[in-house]
């Protein structure tokens, strides 16, 4: 597993699965002679995009960054039209770790799309539960809203499977939470109108986790949004203010979704890369 450690944050990226997009359809209007050129594609213009949750082991607290695509969820037409090529393996990553599910203090939600949410329930007995029984698990208030009574578009990612085990174990927010002293969340809306962006700060550094509005580091253009995103202006004007800060400050970033680098940092035009961690593991190159 990739692991990073921020000061006093040691942050590790557990296996939360993989699937396979349309590539046209993760770089929204931006012509495939331009996006391939950051991110390479395989024979049926898939991309690879990994659905890791981030492991957050800070003040003798476990906090994730989402849930990965979950294991079991899936009828074999959604393993296909999702090109889901391999599902969550959170017990063994946890495991090698020394911990288990059950270990699970805070499960921070950047939002809830399937993709991200899945994990948070599994089977057990024929039953749906809470796969984290312990933790509280925090999500914007719009979002938690959405999930439970999702609209014509947003009904095919927000699933009843993923949301009523879990109940009494969400809290909710407004605009911004401290989670912890060094750990934010902020609401961006874009993606879904209830995306948030989580921002990791140490002795004067600082990770910024953009979730789907920088799904991968070949995102980094403002403009490339997703055909996926619900509200791509919100998108284009959040991203736009976030990546000027990123940049002038030197901020890391880190991703859930990128097959090749887990957490990069650009020079201040933004061409370059001054600094990466790199995905170890072996990348799939078919679907």
């Amino acid at each position: 597993m990739d692991t990073f450690q921020f000061h006093d944050m040691t942050l590790t990226w557990l296996n939360g699965g993989v699937t396979y997009l349309d590539g046209g359809a993760m770089f929204g209007v931006v012509p495939k002679p331009l996006w391939s050129r950051k991110y390479p594609s395989n024979e049926n213009n898939q991309i690879e995009l990994r659905t890791d949750p981030i492991l957050i082991q800070y003040k003798g607290k476990n906090l994730l960054i989402d849930a990965g695509v979950g294991n079991g969820k899936f009828t074999e037409k959604q393993l296909r039209n999702y090109g889901v090529e391999e599902q969550s393996k959170i017990d063994d990553s946890l495991k090698e770790l020394g911990l288990t599910t059950e270990d699970i203090d805070i499960v921070l939600m950047t939002h809830l799309h399937f993709d991200h949410a899945c994990g948070l329930t599994k089977w057990q007995n024929d039953e749906l539960v809470s796969t984290f029984p312990h933790a509280k698990i925090m999500a914007s208030q719009i979002e938690w809203d959405e999930m439970r009574e999702p609209n014509i578009r947003s009904a095919n990612t927000y699933w009843k499977e993923n949301w009523k085990p879990i109940i009494g174990q969400v809290q909710t927010f407004e605009e911004e939470l401290e989670v912890m002293p060094g750990i934010t969340m902020f609401h961006t809306g874009g993606h879904s109108e209830g995306h948030a962006i989580i921002r990791l700060t140490q002795a004067g550094e600082t990770i910024i986790h953009m979730a789907d509005i920088m799904p991968t580091h070949a995102h980094q253009n403002p403009l490339w949004v997703l055909a996926y995103d619900d509200y791509p202006m919100t998108s284009v004007f959040a991203k736009e203010k976030l990546v000027d800060e990123i940049l002038k400050n030197g901020y890391w970033v880190s991703f859930y979704h990128d097959a090749h680098k887990r957490l990069i940092k650009w020079g201040q035009s933004g061409k370059e890369i001054i600094a990466e961690l790199p995905r170890t593991r072996e990348t799939h190159t078919t679907a």
